[in-house]
């Protein structure tokens, strides 16, 4: 199957490929919104309490498409695409689209969130860089690249399973139930249609992710470009449609914490989760290779260093000056992305 998907991409016009790159993300983006619906739903129907849900199954369903993208792609040989995918959708969550979120309307700032989750989002930004870091061989990184082991993908999912019951921990302190009203459409149904249609989401979130990895390795070849960059850029933006959307709503009805909270969970996420999965999954690890040390991984770190000074400096809210700020170093960090490897 995979040799027939490259030969049909390769034998696709570039921009015949380009939107096909284009529809395989919008289905990928909306197959795990209705992922996280039916698995929301299925949840209370269980009778499980809301705010367990909102602190594991809707923050791991949200992250479902970089899951899916990263894992198939470790486990067809390109390591270096599972984790660029991670690492740009760090870059994306947190310049897009909370850039995005602060120009729509300034962001209730949550301080308890950002006091809490935000410092061990900046250490999850951190953790990964240095799991990455070859610090025996005496290899220089920029140079030779590094490789995140497979038993510090194993050491991170370790750390997402304590992630989780700190969230629900914290979740019940708050006493929120959470924003599920959106989900609850299907509440009533019968639970063989709730599952049916829950199957159904898993499927095209992985038969979509499927589609995607060839089609980005043949573009990538074709523009010059490592398929490292093109994950952390373009993939990554696909990947983290479900986000955006939260986000925008969220800013959209005033509900900025919202906004905030899910950008740093998704995160946290994307290193234990997405990293940790991918990097567990595969003997080898996943390669880092010497242009993620040159580039994208201070590029990661330069968008979280500049939130936090941010949330440092700002008062009650996050204003449009700083989201403007935010957007900026996202877009400098794309558009260098594609000037330095083209």
């Amino acid at each position: 199957m995979e040799e027939i998907l490259e030969k049909f991409f390769a034998s696709q016009p570039s921009w015949a490929l380009g939107l096909e790159i284009v529809a395989i993300l919008a289905i990928l983006g909306k197959a795990a919104d209705w992922l996280v619906g039916e698995a929301v739903v299925l949840s209370e129907r269980s009778g499980m309490p809301k705010v367990i849900i909102g602190a594991t199954i809707v923050s791991l369903g949200t992250t479902a498409p970089e899951t899916a993208v990263s894992v198939l792609a470790a486990l067809q040989g390109e390591p270096e695409l599972a984790l660029g995918n991670a690492v740009g959708s760090i870059i994306c969550d947190t310049g897009l689209i909370l850039g995005i979120a602060c120009l729509i309307l300034p962001l209730k700032l949550p301080r308890q969130i950002v006091n809490r989750q935000g410092w061990l989002q900046f250490a999850a930004g951190w953790l990964l860089v240095v799991s990455c870091w070859p610090w025996t061989g005496g290899t220089n990184p920029f140079r030779d690249g590094g490789n995140l082991p497979q038993w510090c993908g194993v050491v991170f999912l370790v750390l997402l399973v304590g992630y989780l019951c700190l969230s629900v921990r914290w979740a019940k302190l708050s006493g929120k139930a959470g924003q599920l009203e959106e989900f609850e459409q299907d509440i009533k149904a019968p639970v063989s249609f709730v599952i049916a249609k829950l199957l159904m989401a898993v499927a095209l979130v992985v038969g979509a992710s499927h589609l995607l990895i060839p089609a980005i390795t043949e573009a990538a070849e074709r523009m010059g470009i490592p398929s490292a960059i093109v994950a952390a850029t373009i993939v990554a933006f696909g990947t983290s449609l479900p986000e955006l959307v939260t986000a925008v709503t969220a800013a959209r009805k005033d509900h900025g914490d919202l906004a905030i909270g899910n950008v740093i969970g998704a995160d946290i996420l994307n290193v234990l989760f997405v990293a940790g999965t991918s990097a567990a999954v595969t003997s080898g690890g996943l390669a880092a290779p010497s242009e993620f040390f040159r580039f994208q991984l201070p590029g990661m770190l330069l968008v979280l260093i500049v939130f936090r000074v941010g949330v440092t400096l700002s008062g009650e809210r996050l204003q449009r000056p700083f989201g403007a700020i935010l957007l900026a170093v996202y877009l400098a960090v794309t558009v260098l992305s594609f000037t330095l490897h083209g």
